[in-house]
């Protein structure tokens, strides 16, 4: 993919310099070498590779995916390789590309995420990491880290005091007020906040009067989720001055476009690249192509350019 030099995608996002906005979400891109023939990965502004645990996972019992109307539920559990198989098996090709990679995280319990910070910590090859927070506490009865904002600031604060590369924070969307979540990882030291994740939801097969998936419920992603993802990406700009990174339900250079003028610094690609392994490619084409088009130069220009029409009071004619 060629790019014209004359158009400037890069961004700053606090401490993480990227050439173009776009990026691919954890868990759906794997640990990058598994799309690297279709997209090059020097291509993106970053690579976000799959959540990692301190021991392996197997995840969760089939079947674990099912296809909603303008979205996917999902169930995986969070499968991954562990954190020593991926820094022996998986960080050694990381290491080859030049495009940042950021490792996702996570843990039943704080003091998990901050052995996994410490051991990510000081590895070449790793530009920042991202904290899944919408986990469950096995210490606190199951409840998930993300919903509960003192929760949110203790995972927080455990990571960035084993951690000296930029911290992001992923915001769960299950909450009452995305902006409480959201402050109490600005408190704890975030240096990025990255939102949403995916929206419980769950399906039945209405013959065999049974859950679709295996753990009956699971994450809605895709298209379907957009406007929430939007809103909440939104509100939260309104309460911070942290670089805030957008998902959910971007497949298009439209959508991406939204995200970026209502604030975002960034966004992330995910449920598309399962559908159109080639989405992130033809995003930031149409990112260069939007801005020629506006006679604009620079995507900084678009970020946070919203207008918000003034609410007009009309007087009581009573």
């Amino acid at each position: 993919m060629t790019s014209d030099k004359s158009i400037n995608l890069a961004v700053d996002l606090g401490p993480l310099h990227l050439k173009n906005p776009v990026m691919v979400a954890s868990g759906t891109y794997g640990y990058g070498q598994e799309y690297a023939e279709l997209v090059p990965p020097e291509s993106l502004g970053a690579i976000v590779v799959k959540g990692i645990s301190l021991e392996p996972r197997l995840g969760n019992p089939p079947p674990r995916i099912w296809e909603t109307c303008g979205g996917m539920l999902n169930s995986i559990g969070l499968q991954n390789v562990g954190l020593t198989a991926f820094l022996e098996e998986k960080l050694p090709w990381l290491r080859q590309l030049s495009v940042p990679v950021i490792v996702n995280l996570f843990g039943n319990t704080v003091e998990e995420y901050g052995q996994l910070a410490e051991g990510l910590d000081a590895q070449e090859g790793i530009t920042a990491l991202e904290i899944n927070i919408s986990c469950p506490n096995v210490k606190a009865g199951g409840m998930v880290f993300g919903t509960d904002p003192k929760m949110v600031f203790q995972v927080v604060s455990a990571v960035r005091s084993e951690t000296n590369l930029p911290v992001i924070t992923k915001l769960t969307p299950n909450v009452t007020d995305i902006t409480v979540t959201a402050k109490a990882a600005e408190d704890a030291g975030t240096d990025i906040l990255s939102l949403i994740n995916t929206v419980a939801g769950m399906a039945v097969d209405i013959q065999n009067r049974c859950p679709r998936l295996a753990n009956v419920v699971g994450g809605l992603s895709g298209p379907a989720i957009k406007p929430i993802a939007l809103r909440q990406v939104w509100q939260v700009i309104q309460v911070t001055e942290l670089p805030v990174i957008g998902l959910g339900g971007i497949v298009s250079v439209e959508d991406a476009l939204e995200f970026l003028i209502v604030g975002a610094k960034a966004v992330q690609v995910g449920t598309a690249n399962f559908v159109n392994p080639m989405a992130t490619l033809e995003i930031i084409a149409g990112l260069e192509n939007y801005l020629r088009q506006e006679g604009l130069t620079d995507i900084n220009e678009v970020i946070g350019a919203l207008v918000v029409p003034q609410r007009i009071e009309q007087a009581d004619s009573s």
